[in-house]
């Protein structure tokens, strides 16, 4: 770590030792636990994600700002604090949020952006979560485009994921990585996964059959120094999978409820996801949930095979 980052980075020594051995590290976002599910089923799934990578050989790395700290690596209390997040005072940090957050000492969950932001910072490579954002239906007008797609480009962090959320125009989000140079890669499956459901109608670049394909590829990218990251597209398990048309008839309905009550700009996301957790009668979360653990165990998998020196 660089001696600047000190004073405003903090790793937990489990994760800074695993770093600087060389073993096999993979973090984990924060918004899901405060923003994305009730208290308390947040703090079990916090607790559950992190057993889940254990259980396949690495280190779980949860992200965060706690009181103007970067936090690479949670202890309980700050797990429970986010998980409450009680008055709704935690908010969500984007890179454009993140410095104020630390100049003010304020607390907040990280993105995707921001998770791979203090992954690089770190020392971590591996990045599990749900689904990434993306290029929002109607962006050519309102220019609505997450900032995850951006730190994809430039930040060399391989992010394991279900796909990209269906409220999301998926074939721009893949046209955008393909201009930003974003390797998209398929775990086992040809179509890029759009998170509920297993088949989005788009194709991947790379197929990767194991996870040493994964690996060798990280390795390989950022052996001949090309930054940026890798984009996994893992499929929730069929079991746990939606019907596709299905969702799609309640991503219309979502988005034509946000439209009718105004709903814009950043509070889209979570007004969009919110709405579909109620159309489905819950049949959403419990997706969210068993895809997220998918993601944990095949990160975990990718970065054992990456801590390999040969990555066969």
């Amino acid at each position: 770590m660089k001696d600047e980052l000190r004073n405003y980075l903090d790793i937990t020594p489990e994760v800074a030792e695993a770093v600087e051995k060389g073993r096999p590290v993979v973090a984990l976002e924060s918004t899901i636990l405060s923003h994305g599910m009730p208290y308390p089923q947040n703090l079990e799934f916090a607790k559950r994600v992190e057993e889940v990578i254990r259980e396949r050989g690495a280190v779980p790395c949860t992200m965060a700002v706690i009181n103007g700290r970067m936090k690479a690596g949670l202890s309980e209390e700050d797990l429970v604090l986010l998980c409450k997040n009680e008055g709704g005072k935690i908010g969500k940090l984007s890179r454009r949020d993140l410095p104020i957050a630390l100049a003010t000492g304020a607390t907040g969950a990280t993105t995707v952006t921001t998770t791979m932001i203090l992954a690089h910072y770190a020392g971590v490579r591996f990045f599990a979560t749900g689904g990434i954002g993306g290029v929002h239906r109607g962006a050519e007008t309102s220019f609505d485009i997450s900032a995850d797609l951006q730190e994809l480009a430039h930040t060399p962090v391989c992010v394991i994921c279900a796909g990209a959320k269906m409220i999301l125009d998926i074939g721009l989000t893949l046209e955008y990585l393909e201009t930003m140079g974003v390797p998209v890669v398929g775990m086992g499956c040809e179509q890029f996964p759009s998170f509920y459901c297993r088949q989005s109608g788009f194709g991947v670049d790379y197929v990767a059959e194991k996870p040493s394909d994964v690996a060798r590829l990280a390795q390989v990218k950022w052996g001949i120094n090309l930054g940026g990251g890798i984009l996994v597209g893992n499929p929730v398990p069929e079991e746990y999978a939606l019907d596709f048309d299905y969702m799609s008839g309640v991503i219309d309905e979502a988005l034509a409820a946000a439209k009718a009550a105004g709903v814009k700009g950043k509070d889209t996301t979570p007004f969009l996801l919110a709405k579909v957790v109620e159309l489905t009668g819950g049949d959403s979360l419990a997706t969210n949930i068993e895809l997220a653990l998918n993601n944990a165990r095949c990160a975990a998998e990718i970065a054992v095979a990456y801590a390999k020196e040969d990555c066969q």
